[in-house]
C-alpha cells in the first residue's frame, strides 16, 4: 500500500470524534446500515433552509417511466424568478434521499440567489442503473417543460451534486449532451463519484483510512451497475470525450479515494477544450465539509463555489 497523504488536524479530529457515522469500508451486506446513518449525519447542521419556502412536488414521468418526487426551496413570494440548483444528493447511490445535505444547498442558494430543486432518486441495489439517471433525466425535462413553479428560471439551471450525486451528475450532463438535449448552464461537482474502477494512486492509497474508501466504492459501483455494462452515462470517467459540456467546478480533498478521479476528469475537460476549475483541498477526507462544516478548511472550501456559481450566473 503507498503512503496516504496526512489528514488537516481538525478533518482527523472530526473523523475520530464521528466514528459512529464515518463509513470507511462497506460491504453488501452493510447497505442497509449505511442508510440507517443518514439521519444522524444530517443532524450534523441544523436544519433551517435559510429562510425558503418548501414546497414538494412531482415531476411527471413519461414513455413509462415513473413520476420522481421533488423537493423545492424558493425564495419567498414577491421576488421574481431566480436561477435554480439542481441538487442531487450523496450517499454512494444506494443511500440518502432528497433531504440530505438540503441546508448545505440552501447556504449555497441563500449566498447567490438561487431556488433548490432537490432530485428524490431510486437507490440501488433494489433500482440498479439506469434508474437513477432515468429520474433525474425525467425531472430535468419536466422543470424545463414549464410545469415548475413560477419562482424558479428553469433557463438557468444548474446541476449540484455530492459525492455519489456529483458524479450522477457528470453522467446526466453527458446524457444531455450526447441526445442533443439542452444542457444546464454549469455543473458544479463536490467530491465527485466518476469511475467504477476504484484503480487510482489516491483510490490505493486510502483503504481503510478516512471515509469511503475502494471496498465501498466497489460495492456501491456494484450494486448500482449489476448486471449493466459500464458506460458513461453510469460511469463518467469512462467518456472518451468530454468537449461540449457547460462549464464545470470540482472539488475534492487531498486524502480521498476520489481525488485523482476528479483531478483526471477536470484536466480531461481542459484537453478536450472545454472550462473546469477545480479546487483540491489538502488534507480533507471525504464530504469533509458535510463531516466537519465549523473547520476553517469547510469554511473556505464553501467561498469557491459561490464565487464560481456567481460568475456562471452573471453569464447565463
Amino acid at each position: 500500500m503507498q503512503t496516504p497523504p496526512p489528514f488537516d488536524p481538525e478533518i482527523e479530529r472530526a473523523l475520530e470524534r464521528r466514528r459512529d457515522i464515518v463509513v470507511t469500508s462497506m460491504a453488501r451486506e452493510d447497505i442497509p446500515r449505511v442508510r440507517a446513518l443518514g439521519g444522524d449525519v444530517a443532524s450534523l447542521a441544523p436544519t433551517t433552509h435559510w429562510g425558503f419556502d418548501r414546497v414538494d412536488v412531482v415531476a411527471t414521468g413519461g414513455e413509462g417511466k415513473p413520476d420522481v418526487p421533488l423537493v423545492v426551496l424558493a425564495p419567498p413570494h414577491g421576488h421574481g424568478p431566480v436561477p435554480t440548483l439542481v441538487f442531487l444528493h450523496g450517499g454512494g447511490l444506494i443511500a440518502g434521499t432528497a433531504e440530505a445535505d438540503l441546508d448545505l444547498l440552501a447556504e449555497l442558494a441563500h449566498e447567490v440567489g438561487c431556488a433548490v430543486v432537490s432530485v428524490e432518486y431510486r437507490l440501488a441495489p433494489e433500482e440498479p442503473f439506469p434508474a437513477a439517471l432515468d429520474d433525474v433525466m425525467t425531472a430535468f425535462a419536466w422543470l424545463r417543460s414549464g410545469a415548475a413553479p413560477d419562482r424558479l428560471d428553469t433557463e438557468r439551471m444548474v446541476l449540484v451534486g455530492i459525492s455519489a450525486g456529483g458524479g450522477l451528475a457528470a453522467a446526466v450532463g453527458l446524457a444531455l449532451r450526447d441526445s442533443g438535449a439542452p444542457l444546464p448552464a454549469g455543473m458544479l461537482l463536490m467530491c465527485p463519484m466518476l469511475d467504477h474502477r476504484s484503480n487510482s494512486c489516491s483510490a490505493q492509497q486510502m483503504v481503510g483510512l478516512g471515509s469511503w474508501d475502494a471496498t465501498a466504492n466497489a460495492t456501491a459501483w456494484g450494486a448500482y451497475l449489476g448486471d449493466a455494462e459500464p458506460t458513461s452515462h453510469a460511469s463518467a470517467s469512462l467518456a472518451k470525450d468530454l468537449s461540449g459540456l457547460p462549464p464545470v467546478f470540482i472539488d475534492v480533498g487531498s486524502a480521498e479515494t476520489f481525488r485523482d478521479e476528479c483531478v483526471d476528469f477536470a484536466s480531461r475537460i481542459w484537453a478536450d477544450g472545454g472550462q473546469a476549475e477545480l479546487h483540491v483541498w489538502p488534507g480533507g477526507a471525504h464530504a469533509f465539509d458535510v463531516l466537519a462544516p465549523w473547520a476553517r478548511m469547510s469554511r473556505d472550501a464553501r467561498r469557491p463555489r459561490v464565487a464560481w456559481l456567481r460568475r456562471l450566473l452573471e453569464r447565463a
